[in-house]
């Protein structure tokens, strides 16, 4: 069994003041290292233990952000000797990856958390999408954590400089490393975010390589690899699950499961970071009001007809403020629905009887 100390398991201090109260009444600290079907695995200073979510903690909680997730540090009480838990309580969170929940509902999906990289990779091949950058992008400058543009199986690209320079002017100045597993291409590049205590997480389609890389940089095979489809270079799910493990160099790194379906979860920030470039052209517009269609003076319309901005890159950032903005109608909705729930709970609670 290994045995790790909280710091080689990405502890801060900023979690120090929280837990303080906690360790003086016999509680002690955890991650999660990964989740299935609500038995959680974690790591403690006395190694490894099975956790389950204690009956105050399901019922208190409000919704899924509340539970734990991948990357997360839990209070827990031990029962040693047969090495299981019960997590009573997740610590704040220093940064998170989130998205909302693939279909029609209105929830959060944490992906990661508590991580100071992410890697966003991007296959060099057929599916290669500056779009989905975008989209990835976004939701990484939203998380806390900061992002670095992976371009996966350089081996397989014939126009390499055209998808770098398509890559560029989506990343907004964001680090981008052009890597392959197969003949190690780009790989040293990564050694400056994989340093000890560190958390690094892998997000990205299926097929891109995720768990490839993983394997590389850990020196075995601890995840299963598959072929990509012939026809579209697009990959089968590999990984099924999220799960951390700890490299030889004392990073943590955190697989994901491919993600077909990318829809927003937050406000607008991220999307402003990511499209600086056509926000700050607006303010030259002519007219403050201006909608960038027929607008005399339009700086936007401009600078597309120069070629200073990409026309397919603007009409991506006007569908992803309609989609941030919609989004955000609906998470008022469910706000004053919730609230006003809480109000007749309340209400009938204190006159039950009466």
């Amino acid at each position: 069994m290994f045995i790790f100390s909280l710091k080689q398991l990405g502890w801060e201090e900023f979690h120090k003041e929280e837990i303080n109260s906690f360790i003086e009444d016999g509680y002690t600290v955890a991650r999660v290292f990964a989740e299935h079907k609500h038995i959680y695995k974690l790591y403690t200073e006395l190694g490894e233990v099975s956790g389950e979510i204690s009956g105050k903690l399901r019922h208190e909680a409000m919704d899924q952000e509340e539970f734990p997730s991948v990357g997360d540090w839990v209070v827990v009480t031990l029962r040693a000797s047969e090495r299981r838990a019960t997590i009573h309580k997740v610590l704040p969170r220093k940064s998170k990856f989130s998205r909302k929940v693939a279909g029609i509902n209105t929830k959060e999906q944490i992906v990661a958390s508590n991580i100071d990289t992410i890697f966003l990779v991007n296959a060099l091949n057929k599916d290669f999408n500056a779009r989905r950058i975008e989209r990835y992008l976004i939701l990484a400058l939203e998380s806390g954590a900061t992002p670095v543009i992976l371009l996966s199986k350089a081996d397989l690209c014939v126009d390499l400089e055209e998808k770098l320079r398509e890559t560029e002017k989506v990343a907004m100045g964001m680090p981008i490393h052009v890597i392959s597993s197969v003949d190690a291409r780009g790989l040293d590049e990564l050694n400056q975010y994989l340093q000890p205590g560190k958390t690094v997480a892998l997000l990205g389609s299926s097929g891109v390589g995720k768990s490839t890389l993983l394997n590389h940089l850990a020196g075995e095979e601890i995840q299963e690899t598959k072929e990509v489809r012939a026809y579209d270079d697009r990959g089968r799910h590999t990984s099924t699950s999220r799960e951390m493990f700890i490299l030889d160099s004392g990073a943590i790194m955190i697989d994901t499961p491919g993600m077909r379906e990318l829809q927003l979860w937050g406000g607008t920030d991220g999307i402003s970071e990511a499209f600086e470039d056509i926000e700050v052209l607006a303010t030259k517009c002519k007219f403050s009001d201006c909608m960038h269609k027929k607008e005399p003076g339009c700086a936007i319309k401009q600078a597309i007809a120069d070629g200073i901005i990409d026309e397919k890159r603007y009409k991506s950032y006007v569908t992803l403020q309609k989609e941030a903005k919609m989004f955000e109608k609906k998470q008022s909705a469910i706000a004053r629905i919730a609230s006003s729930k809480k109000s007749k709970e309340y209400i009938n609670h204190k006159y039950r009887g009466i």
